[in-house]
């Protein structure tokens, strides 16, 4: 079911417009700037889906020319993990999607951790006491447990029965008085009127039926998730809730609780799920579905994008290699559908490849790349590295763009397989003497084209060259001496061409390696 109706204020600040697609499917919007949030709780890391929903609120926030604010709902205190916090906004910036406004960057409605905003929460919950429309309950643990395990034995879903409802004002003051733990709850009276998602269109959920009141704030002063984001939604003033469709029963509640407090609520719209390609859920159990990993296994920010709104809607075309500037111009609410996103992890290398290319490509961006894999050359070769001239900023360049459009990440230069571009391989006589009895006079032949060249190497021109001077071999194929010469060079037995080996290594490194083929064959 595609989306067939989508109001935004358009990119010029405090002009509201309407972009009506239909005029079956009608939704409102507040007046007044675009506002975005994205609200993660740090009782963990930051993951691909979580990055998913922060990516489509910051699209949504440039497109209109708003703001994406990133709030933390930090009131689950039990369950915090130490560090997360600090490591989800520093994950939001190492993937090109930076708050505006953040507990890190601040704004003008700090504080954004909802742990400093407890006299708001206890002020709407007073207020919602006051007006009727919450209550204090006072059932114990036991109590609730108990409640609980009925209705899993009759086959019924948990729920309160409400019971401290209908205590008289008397007796709640009364245990008020006496100290009494207690919670607050919000009566959830039927009669709750339809609203329209901005994706998922008209939606209605009678909540009294099947929930018992909420819990909005807890025995220890903290309130639920529930009255919380009400509550910061409104006083930073978004305009439009972007979030996971898990969330879509809840908007029911929600706006009960925005009436209640006589509040206008902002547009809700709720975003298709991001699933495994099998279309089994993204587990956090999965340890490679954190960004953290990602980024610690050499994937671009830009390709994570990539591959998350690629498999996705939303968006005018669906091609491989969008930037974000590219994702934000092609962005097309009225296209994203209520289909689950399947992502397929196994392509990530392919969008790493062509994101890895263009920022070769790029002069700033490439070299942020040499400074990366110099640190990542010395960090694993630098005892076996014989000629520093290796870790030079123009060599590095060289083999970047020779590699560019061949490699999915910069882990891959460092890795044993291109080992011969910072090392010496170690070459026997006896490996040389397997491949041909020629080898002395083949490598007398590579120094002489060497010194004929004078320093001027290029890739299409060694390869014919390469194919001549093979032919100047009495006993020996084109094939052996090509196996010969890349062995000399690199001591594998695959790898690039052995044109572009050389064009990487350079003329004083192919001269030295194949000289090694001389003195082999003396010593054999």
């Amino acid at each position: 079911m595609t989306l067939r109706c989508f109001r935004c204020l358009s990119a010029v600040r405090n002009l509201p417009v309407q972009l009506q697609l239909s005029d079956t499917r009608r939704c409102s919007t507040a007046q007044g700037d675009v506002r975005v949030r994205f609200a993660p709780s740090p009782t963990g890391f930051l993951h691909l889906g979580g990055l998913r929903t922060a990516l489509y609120n910051y699209i949504f926030a440039k497109k209109y020319g708003g703001s994406f604010i990133l709030r933390l709902e930090d009131t689950d205190q039990s369950r915090l993990v130490p560090g997360a916090a600090e490591s989800i906004e520093d994950m939001l910036e190492w993937a090109g999607v930076p708050p505006d406004e953040s507990p890190r960057r601040g704004g003008s409605v700090r504080p954004y951790l909802q742990s400093q905003r407890l006299d708001l929460y206890r002020q709407a919950a007073q207020r919602l006491v006051e007006g009727d429309h919450a209550y204090y309950c006072f059932c114990s643990s036991q109590r609730l447990n108990l409640l609980k395990k009925e209705a899993l034995r009759t086959g019924q879903t948990p729920r309160y029965d409400n019971r401290c409802r209908h205590l008289r004002a008397g007796q709640t003051q009364e245990k008020l008085a006496q100290g009494v733990p207690h919670v607050i709850r919000f009566r959830l009276d039927p009669g709750v009127e339809p609203f329209q998602d901005l994706i998922f269109g008209r939606n209605h959920h009678e909540v009294a039926q099947v929930e018992g009141d909420p819990v909005v704030m807890k025995a220890d002063g903290f309130p639920t998730y529930h009255l919380a984001n009400v509550v910061d939604d409104h006083h930073m003033r978004i305009s439009h809730v972007l979030r996971g469709s898990e969330w879509l029963i809840s908007t029911s509640k929600h706006l009960l609780m925005y009436r209640a407090l006589g509040w206008q609520p902002p547009a809700f719209g709720h975003l298709p799920l991001l699933m495994n390609k099998d279309g089994t859920k993204l587990s956090k159990r999965q340890g490679d579905i954190f960004i953290q990993s990602f980024q610690r296994d050499g994937v671009l920010p830009e390709a994570l994008l990539d591959i998350t709104t690629n498999c996705g809607s939303g968006f005018n075309t669906n091609r491989i290699g969008r930037r974000v500037d590219e994702l934000i111009s092609e962005f097309n609410p009225s296209k994203i559908t209520t289909h689950s996103a399947l992502l397929d992890l196994d392509k990530l290398p392919e969008f790493n490849r062509i994101h890895l290319q263009r920022r070769i490509e790029d002069e700033e961006q490439c070299r942020l790349l040499v400074k990366d894999l110099q640190a990542q050359v010395r960090q694993t070769c630098t005892a076996e590295i014989q000629e520093e001239e290796v870790l030079h900023e123009d060599y590095i360049r060289r083999v970047l763009r020779l590699r560019k459009g061949h490699i999915s990440s910069l882990k891959e230069l460092a890795s044993p397989a291109y080992s011969y571009l910072w090392v010496r391989p170690s070459v026997s006589s006896q490996q040389v003497a397997a491949l041909t009895p020629e080898a002395q006079h083949i490598a007398f032949l590579v120094l002489k084209l060497i010194a004929q060249r004078d320093g001027e190497l290029a890739v299409d021109l060694l390869t014919k060259d390469l194919k001549t001077l093979a032919k100047q071999a009495k006993a020996t194929k084109y094939s052996d001496v090509m196996k010969l010469l890349r062995l000399a060079l690199s001591g594998l037995q695959q790898g690039p061409s052995v044109a572009e080996m050389m064009v990487s290594l350079g003329p004083a490194e192919i001269s030295h390696r194949v000289q090694k083929l001389v003195l082999l064959s003396e010593t054999s």
